[in-house]
């Protein structure tokens, strides 16, 4: 048996240990910190620490963690970190977990916005994510191969799975392949049952629509800025592109508050800096209002990710007790892999740019998979090549 074979076989026999606030703050924190390269790199990142370190959690119980966090609006990455707070210390965690991964991005993203307002430009990234990219692509690689080999169980989840990946790359919406999936497992699960158990999934676009008519036409003030940020983290599924599109109708076109060219620099530190790319917002808030337009900005659009997980999060276990339910938690488990397949490629795309990048990738799948190096050094350590290759 290998190492790697016979550490799954220890997280599935031993009970997981409990974790304290101060793990949970101090974790959060840390990937807070260095989590580049966005949702995908995140959850991997999140895999490696909670599953494989510190063994808080299976690789089936983060899965379904994983699967709850895509199906409700809002950074799946930071829904997940609220999840996994909460299931490990309850709705102290919740909120501990969530709040430490938040702050670090959002401290980091205000200092880029001061220094964006003060020279007008912002500070030049380039060398730095040269060399941390193939580092994040080699962390998301070793998540997906130990998260596929717990989520596709039978092979018509396998097939499934690589449907999904075909859908992605032809660019069908993320929540079709995530609802679709899920709701064809589910189905057939009940159709080789021949039983109608109760199935009522939670569905959270009910909830979502309390807010969509809370931002209106108004001149701008730190009220309507908190309500339109509460919109978008209460409705929007999907990508930084997506994002992007519901910042532009409204903050760009509807109301002049940003130009064009200010959006797409906000738009471009979200995605550069560590942490979720939601606190694209809190960059935002800062060129409107000052520190206190990034304070109401960043909890705006984070609040819905910390009600939502808080509601639907105690119905994951009885989602998993029914068969049929189950069932429909597993295809969107499936769903969620192929996504952050297609997701992973795209970014390789413009990361493995020459021969160094490729070996800075390779060395850091072999210290991750061999040698089980925490993730944290392979980022620094790729930062340091970046720079001087810079």
């Amino acid at each position: 048996m290998s190492k790697i074979e016979s550490g799954d076989s220890e997280l599935s026999s031993t009970a997981p240990p409990a974790a304290s606030m101060s793990q949970l703050a101090w974790l959060f924190l840390k990937l807070g910190t260095i989590a580049f390269g966005g949702p995908a790199a995140h959850i991997a990142m999140m895999e490696d620490e909670v599953v494989r370190r510190r063994r808080w959690l299976s690789r089936d119980e983060f899965l379904d963690l994983l699967g709850a966090a895509n199906l409700i609006p809002g950074p799946n990455s930071t829904e997940l970190a609220i999840h996994l707070g909460h299931r490990k210390a309850g709705r102290g965690g919740l909120l501990v977990a969530g709040i430490c991964f938040i702050l670090p991005a959002a401290f980091i993203v205000t200092a880029f916005a001061w220094a964006y307002v003060r020279y007008g430009s912002l500070p030049q990234t380039s060398a730095l994510l040269y060399g941390v990219k193939p580092v994040i692509i080699a962390i998301v690689l070793q998540a997906l191969w130990g998260l596929g080999r717990a989520a596709i169980k039978t092979r018509p989840l396998m097939l499934i799975g690589a449907t999904g990946i075909l859908l992605g790359f032809l660019g069908v919406n993320e929540v079709i392949i995530l609802f679709g999936t899920g709701m064809i497992v589910g189905l057939g699960k009940w159709l080789i049952n021949r039983r109608t158990q109760g199935h009522h999934l939670f569905s959270p676009l009910i909830l979502a629509q309390i807010t969509t008519t809370a931002a209106t036409t108004a001149p701008f003030g730190l009220w309507p800025l908190f309500l339109f940020f509460l919109k978008v983290g209460s409705i929007l599924f999907g990508s930084g592109y997506v994002l992007l599109a519901f910042l532009r109708g409204d903050l760009v076109e509807r109301w002049h508050w940003l130009t064009e060219g200010q959006l797409l620099d906000a738009i471009a530190v979200g995605q550069v800096t560590p942490g979720p790319v939601f606190t694209t917002a809190t960059f935002i808030g800062y060129l409107l209002g000052g520190y206190p337009g990034a304070i109401v900005a960043t909890v705006g659009i984070f609040l819905p990710a910390f009600f939502f997980v808080a509601v639907s999060g105690p119905l994951v276990p009885w989602i998993r007790k029914s068969e049929t339910a189950g069932a429909f938690l597993d295809g969107v488990n499936v769903a969620s892999l192929s996504l952050m397949i297609t997701v992973t490629w795209q970014l390789g795309r413009t990361a493995l740019v020459d021969w160094l990048t490729i070996t800075l990738m390779v060395i850091s799948i072999i210290l991750l998979m061999r040698f089980r190096l925490n993730s944290a050094w392979l980022v620094l350590g790729g930062a340091i090549i970046g720079s001087l290759k810079g």
